[in-house]
């Protein structure tokens, strides 16, 4: 079993990035789970969802305490929330939307200790900007996460994208995934990292 962390913050669409991880999943004929994990917080405050993917039915139910992956949405979290716990960098995964490198935001130490590939920062915002028009860095993160685990596929992430939306925006959404995708696969190819499950299609 796979299990993915989100943090974020409200209106960044956390809830929705683990909603297009687990149907992305699903289309590649795959288990999978999302759920969200937030009472009353207001826009802005710091929250959580999770995402669970398996090649058998999943029947944990509750909140993902050890991640295989960690998708951070907003840097700004960083110092504030325990972003980390859980993920053990000697196999997990860490997917950061930051225009910044790891030693200018802090946490050079614990990313030094991850192997070739299994981190990335990447200005997730900046590519939600170019193609949506918005600071909303979520599917971007997603596109990442595609390219990063091996866990699913592009391809997937589109055909989520163009479910979950309409239209222009679903069009929008699915630029700024593959773009992040490519961004990632770049980034693999400059540390040796490479894919762990899926197609890298």
């Amino acid at each position: 079993m796979f299990q993915i962390r989100i943090h974020g913050r409200g209106g960044q669409g956390v809830v929705t990035a683990a909603e297009i991880l687990s149907v992305a999943a699903f289309l590649d004929g795959r288990f999978a789970q999302a759920f969200p994990s937030f009472g009353s917080e207001r826009m802005g405050a710091p929250v959580m969802s999770f995402c669970r993917i398996d090649d058998r039915k999943i029947r944990l139910r509750e909140p993902v305490m050890q991640a295989d992956a960690v998708i951070v949405q907003d840097a700004t979290l960083l110092h504030h929330v325990d972003l980390f716990s859980g993920l053990n960098p000697e196999t997990g995964r860490l997917i950061l939307n930051a225009s910044r490198d790891a030693a200018a935001l802090g946490i050079e130490d614990f990313v030094s200790s991850f192997p070739a590939g299994h981190f990335c920062g990447l200005p997730a915002t900046g590519i939600a900007l170019k193609h949506i028009g918005r600071p909303l860095p979520n599917i971007a993160l997603v596109g990442a996460f595609a390219a990063i685990s091996g866990q699913i596929t592009l391809k997937s992430v589109e055909e989520a994208v163009q479910q979950r939306f309409t239209g222009t925006i679903a069009q929008k959404n699915s630029a700024a995934a593959k773009e992040a995708y490519l961004y990632v696969r770049q980034h693999q190819q400059e540390t040796g990292g490479g894919m762990t499950h899926a197609a890298a299609n």
